[in-house]
Parts: structure tokens; C-alpha cells; sequence
């Protein structure tokens, strides 16, 4: 019997790595992370930054934002009609939050920024959305708040919901700039003797390569606020593991690689700006996923927000680990490739 698209699934490999260990206000713990992928060296090369975590005192993980955004896009008949407007708009910030509450009982309107160009006008939208990740959310808000704004101001005229100031699923400047999804910066300090022993190199050479190769070498190809070796791995397995948006790991790949040698160690930071995860909304419901959230302890009882905050950490800390490895391989001749040989031949 026949089944429908609809009742048919992709199969991806996933495999469990680590533990990781994770400090932090956010995440305090030992945690084993799923990761789904066609390339199979990955497991092996995360697997080997999380024990490096556990031989230290683990990846340090701080949030330092957390919103979503969606950007309407209006038009005005003339261009002084249109800054006006966008002015105004700022100004009322207050009566558009309460126009949000409409929409949801979690979303909560942070900060409006506005752009003008010729008679067009682009509104965007920063909104908390709880523990969703919120595309959904920030799309009814806007929705809202674009109907309240053209019932305000009569000669406003609807152009779009989103105006690619968002921005939805394309590299920019914009998300890193202004935020877009949780921005999470983790950090770990690895002893000499550990780099030795489990990454085969120094600390000096990691902080090298990263400077040649993913500051000045990103650079050169003309990459958009990013400096790293590749964190759309990590994140692309970690987000169909979990029932994320796959999509939005265009954005959240834009992020950097800070490394220094200090004097034995070595202190290695991976900052990723935009992760857009939640533990609630579509793919969640889906068996498997409810599983794996529990397994990572992102389905308990806590207040709005905290379920998505700690997935976003894990997720960040496995980004640091399968970078780590991977910077360390690079600084052995053939490591890298002898790797993928005895792994996918």
C-alpha cells in the first residue's frame, strides 16, 4: 500500500555523542547531544571536543540575547510621508506592545527599528517568543501590528508581511548587528598537556591557524560577520535531531572563533550569534523529538523561555566542540583527509 508524502519520512543517520560538560547561569551539566548527519567523520570529531570538555572544567555558556524578529514592509506615497511615519511608529512602542498581547500570550514586543527607502517603509519587529522559536509568532504579531499602524495612519499602504529586513534564512549583517534567535557565547580553557594528548597540537598552533584561516581567510572570500571553520555541521545535524527549522542554520553559521595561547593553554571561544531553536511548535510533536528533548532535559517544568535557553546552550556547546576538533585537525598535515578516507571509504 501506497503511504502519502505526508506519512514518509527522510531517514538521516543520528548517533549520541559526548557527555559535554556545560557550566554556566544557564546550563550547569553533563550532557550527551544527538546529532543527525550524512557525514559521518562528525560524530568522532564533536566526540572529541566533548571529552576534551570533560577533561577540563568544562565550556563556560553565557546568553547575551534572545529575540525574534519578522520586518513588514509599507509604503507611503512620498518619502517625507514615510519618515514621518516610521517615526511615529517608534514613538508609539508602547501601544504597538500591547497590540502584540493580542496575538499570544508569550510573544512580548523588545524593540522596533525602522528603515526607509524612497516611499517604502521596513518595520522590524524584535519579539520574545518563549520557548518557540517563532517564526509562527513573530509572523501574527507583525500581521497585527501592520493592520494597527495602517488603521492609524490612512495614506500607509500594506506591501508585504516581510520585508527581508527580518532576516529569514539569507546571510546579513543585520541579525549579528541587531539580533535574531539567541545569541550564545561559549569559551573553555584547555590545558597544554590536554591539547597534547587528545587534539595532537598546541596551543599556539590553534591560535595561529584561526587567525590565518578563519580570520583572514574569511576575509578574503568576502564572508558576512563569520570567522569559523564550520559550524553549519554541527548546527544543521544538531537541528534535525531536534525538530528545528533546518533553514535557519544560514544565519546561525555567520559566528566566530576566538583562540589565544595563554602561556601552557589555550583559551577557545566559539560566539554563535543567531541559534534558532525551540522545544515547542512544529517538529516537536513528532515521537522521536519529544524524546530526544527529554533526554536533553528541555521539556520540564519551567517558566517561559528557559526550555528553548538551555537547548540553545547545548546546541552552542556543540558547535565549540566540533570546531576545536576540527581547527585541531588542520594543523596536521593529512589528519583531516585520512579521517574522511577511513570514515566514509
Amino acid at each position: 500500500m501506497n503511504k502519502e508524502p505526508s506519512d514518509t519520512f527522510a531517514q538521516v543517520p543520528l548517533k549520541w555523542v559526548g557527555p559535554i560538560r556545560i557550566t554556566g547561569e544557564e546550563v550547569q551539566d553533563e550532557v550527551s547531544v544527538p546529532l543527525a548527519t550524512y557525514e559521518t567523520p562528525l560524530w568522532p570529531s564533536v566526540n572529541r571536543g566533548a571529552k576534551v570538555s570533560m577533561m577540563t572544567d568544562g565550556i563556560r555558556a553565557v546568553i547575551a540575547d534572545d529575540r525574534m524578529s519578522r520586518s513588514i514592509l509599507l509604503e507611503a506615497p512620498n518619502a517625507e510621508v514615510a519618515v514621518i511615519t516610521a517615526e511615529c511608529v517608534r514613538n508609539r512602542i508602547e501601544e504597538l506592545r500591547k497590540a502584540v498581547t493580542e496575538t499570544s500570550r508569550f510573544a512580548r514586543l523588545l524593540s522596533i527599528h525602522t528603515q526607509v527607502v524612497a516611499n517604502l517603509m521596513y518595520i522590524r519587529f524584535e519579539l520574545f517568543t518563549g520557548d518557540a522559536a517563532g517564526h509562527n509568532m513573530v509572523t501574527a504579531a507583525a500581521e497585527q501590528l501592520a493592520n494597527w499602524i495602517i488603521a492609524q495612519y490612512s495614506d500607509i499602504r500594506y506591501v508585504s508581511i516581510s520585508g527581508n529586513y527580518c532576516t529569514d534564512k539569507k546571510a546579513s549583517a543585520v541579525n549579528g548587528i541587531l539580533g535574531r534567535g539567541k545569541n550564545v557565547v561559549t569559551e573553555i580553557t584547555i590545558p597544554g598537556h590536554v591539547c597534547a594528548r587528545v587534539l595532537r597540537t598546541t596551543p599556539q598552533k590553534i591560535a595561529d591557524l584561526n587567525i590565518k584561516k578563519n580570520l583572514i581567510g574569511t576575509m578574503l572570500a568576502g564572508g558576512i560577520r563569520s570567522a569559523n571553520a564550520h559550524f553549519a555541521n554541527m548546527l544543521l545535524a544538531f537541528y534535525l535531531a531536534t525538530g528545528q527549522d533546518a533553514a535557519n542554520i544560514v544565519e546561525g553559521s555567520q559566528g566566530f572563533v576566538h583562540a589565544e595561547a595563554r602561556g601552557e593553554d589555550l583559551y577557545f571561544s566559539a560566539t554563535v550569534p543567531n541559534i534558532i531553536v525551540g522545544t515547542v511548535g512544529a517538529g516537536k510533536n513528532l515521537d522521536f523529538v519529544q524524546e530526544i528533548l527529554r533526554k536533553l532535559g528541555c521539556l520540564e517544568q519551567r517558566e517561559p523561555g528557559e526550555n528553548a535557553r538551555r537547548l540553545a546552550v547545548i546546541c552552542a556547546a556543540t558547535v565549540l566542540c566540533g570546531e576545536l576538533s576540527l581547527l585541531a585537525a588542520q594543523t596536521n598535515p593529512g589528519e583531516l583527509m585520512n579521517a574522511h578516507r577511513k570514515m566514509e571509504r
